[in-house]
């Protein structure tokens, strides 16, 4: 939060398969209408177009100077260098594109690129689920602090991010981070994104219902349907879903054995938490063979009321120092929480690209 305050300006941009968004941040907060742009990933010269109208478009719109241009993109990337690999969902850049570089000298600026999901966490470690958590135990007179935190978006893929004592892991590789690459629960050899992402809906949808791919609705659909408010096969619908909260649910059990902190989930198909996140939560919570629990923390659903009231109450005691009269407080409950995005997908990405950037600079001032 040390940046909430800051006079520094720097443009934003949130890098999807389909479109681009583009903002101003100054502050922690957009100081113009963010702008939209199609991605035509399959042109590189179109979509580097795009790239450098979106930012120019936006920097006209500011009568401040600029501080740094910083944004998320896919990879495979080398973050540090501004060179994009070999995407999936933006096949135009092929055999290493240096997007970085260009733009430094196209705006004579610092530019800074990271993963989605590493700036989604930070946004959300800085000014969203983790500040709002924290709050909630303040608020309850508890010394119980959240400082780790797994960003995860579910949406065309299933990403993620981990921020460790309000740092972001990047990896040696520009890699840390990739659940979608986790074995998928349900699957034979497949990995989990092929169960968490928008298509794993609809092709579950469409094989369960006897339908054509093609013929199969949209996750957001899918969802109204779940919920009765559209015609539709309802059990398939729910089922859909609820298969969807089991392999994340897997896939976010085996991350955090490891980092022990805050889970936050983003993305387009986080709408539909209210159906998934039970169903995940249950997994987290589940026991293997033999008893022995998933997870050595108790996982809780920081959207139900009943449980979030839980989590921040904890189990609080006063125990003896023995030898002593004195007491001390403690608290057995070994808990963490989940929660959906607190700022939305696009608006956590683009505070934490704002955050990386002037973080950045500050280090090599």
């Amino acid at each position: 939060m040390q940046y909430k305050n800051d006079n520094r300006t720097v443009l934003t941009l949130d890098a999807g398969g389909t479109n681009f968004s583009f903002a101003a941040i100054k502050g922690n907060r957009e100081i113009v209408e963010p702008l939209l742009l199609p991605a035509q990933g399959n042109d590189l010269e179109e979509c580097l177009g795009n790239i450098v109208e979106g930012f120019s478009r936006i920097r006209d719109k500011i009568s401040e100077d600029i501080a740094a241009i910083s944004f998320a993109f896919p990879g495979p990337a080398n973050y540090s260098d501004g060179i994009i690999g070999d995407l999936g969902n933006l096949p135009a850049f092929r055999g290493g594109i240096p997007l970085g570089p260009m733009l430094q000298e196209i705006f004579n600026v610092p530019v800074f690129i990271n993963n989605d999901g590493n700036l989604f966490a930070l946004g959300e470690a800085i000014a969203g689920l983790t500040p709002w958590v924290n709050s909630l135990f303040e608020k309850a007179n508890s010394n119980k602090r959240y400082k780790n935190l797994f960003g995860v978006t579910i949406g065309t893929g299933f990403g993620g991010g981990i921020i460790l004592d309000g740092e972001m892991l990047i990896g040696d590789n520009s890699a840390a981070g990739e659940i979608w690459l986790m074995r998928h629960k349900l699957g034979d050899n497949l990995f989990a994104e092929e169960g968490v992402s928008i298509r794993a809906v609809k092709n579950f949808y469409a094989d369960k219902s006897n339908i054509a791919l093609e013929e199969a609705p949209e996750p957001e659909e899918i969802f109204r349907i779940a919920k009765g408010l559209k015609e539709g096969n309802r059990q398939i619908a729910i089922d859909a879903f609820s298969r969807l909260g089991e392999i994340a649910g897997d896939a976010i059990a085996n991350t955090m054995t490891l980092i022990d902190g805050l889970v936050v989930i983003g993305g387009g198909l986080s709408r539909a938490h209210e159906i998934f996140l039970p169903r995940l939560v249950h997994e987290m919570n589940s026991k293997y063979t033999g008893g022995v629990n998933r997870l050595e923390v108790e996982v809780f659903n920081l959207e139900d009321e009943k449980e979030l009231e839980c989590f921040i109450k904890g189990d609080e005691r006063e125990v003896k120092i023995p030898g002593t009269g004195k007491t001390v407080k403690y608290d057995p409950l070994q808990r963490i929480g989940i929660g959906i995005s607190k700022l939305g997908t696009e608006k956590a990405v683009h505070i934490g690209a704002y955050a990386y950037a002037l973080s950045t600079l500050d280090l090599t001032a």
